[in-house]
C-alpha cells in the first residue's frame, strides 16, 4: 500500500473495483499537541458544574416556585391557552433540570404533571388535587432535599403519582387510543 501524498489523488485497482483516496486539506493546518497540554472539555465542563453545585438548590427552588405561581395563577384565573402553558413549561424546566441539579424525584414528579397536561382530554376536569399533589410534592422534594431519609421517599412520592396520574389518564383517555399508547408507555425522564 502506498503513502499517501497530501496533494495528490490516489486511486487503487482491484479486480473488481476502485479505491479512490483524497487529498485531505486539512491536514495541513492540524496541530499536534503533546501529551501534557491536552484540553478536556469534559473535564473543564465538570469543573464548571462542580463550582455551580452550590447555586443548584436555588435554581431549583426558583423553578419549584415558578410552578407554584403558574398553578396559582390558573387557580385565579381559571385553565386558558396562556395559564396551562407556563404550567406545562414550568413542569417541563423542571423536568428537564431536575436530574442535572441533583433533585432527580422532583424531575419524576415533574414529568408525570406534564404528562397530565398533556393527554388529559379536558384539563378542567382533571380532579384539582391530582395536579396540587404534583406541585406540594415537587416544592417538598426541592425545600426538603437535605435530609438523607427524605431521598427514598421523593422516590417512592414520585413512583406513587405517576401511577394515580397513569390511572386517570388511563380512565379519561378510554376512548382516545392514540393516547392510552403513550400513557402506558415507559417514562423517560431519569429517576423513574
Amino acid at each position: 500500500m502506498a503513502k499517501h501524498n497530501r496533494g495528490a489523488l490516489e486511486i487503487k485497482a482491484f479486480a473488481d473495483h476502485h479505491v479512490i483516496t483524497q487529498p485531505n486539506p486539512l491536514s495541513s493546518v492540524l496541530r499536534r499537541v503533546g501529551g501534557k497540554n491536552l484540553d478536556d472539555p469534559v473535564a473543564r465542563a465538570e469543573k464548571a458544574l462542580a463550582g455551580l453545585s452550590g447555586q443548584f438548590k436555588n435554581w431549583m427552588s426558583i423553578e419549584a416556585d415558578r410552578l407554584s405561581a403558574a398553578h396559582a395563577t390558573i387557580l385565579r384565573l381559571g385553565f386558558t391557552d396562556e395559564t396551562c402553558e407556563e404550567l406545562f413549561r414550568a413542569a417541563h424546566d423542571i423536568k428537564g433540570d431536575a436530574a442535572t441539579f441533583g433533585y432527580p424525584s422532583a424531575g419524576a414528579a415533574a414529568d408525570s404533571l406534564c404528562r397530565i397536561i398533556e393527554h388529559a382530554p379536558e384539563l378542567e376536569r382533571v380532579p384539582s388535587n391530582l395536579i396540587a399533589h404534583h406541585i406540594s410534592a415537587i416544592q417538598a422534594i426541592v425545600h426538603e432535599r437535605t435530609r438523607l431519609d427524605t431521598v427514598s421517599m421523593a422516590g417512592e412520592l414520585s413512583r406513587e403519582l405517576r401511577g394515580v396520574a397513569d390511572e386517570y389518564l388511563t380512565q379519561a383517555n378510554r376512548d382516545r387510543p392514540e393516547h392510552l399508547e403513550a400513557i402506558l408507555a415507559p417514562s423517560i425522564a431519569p429517576g423513574n
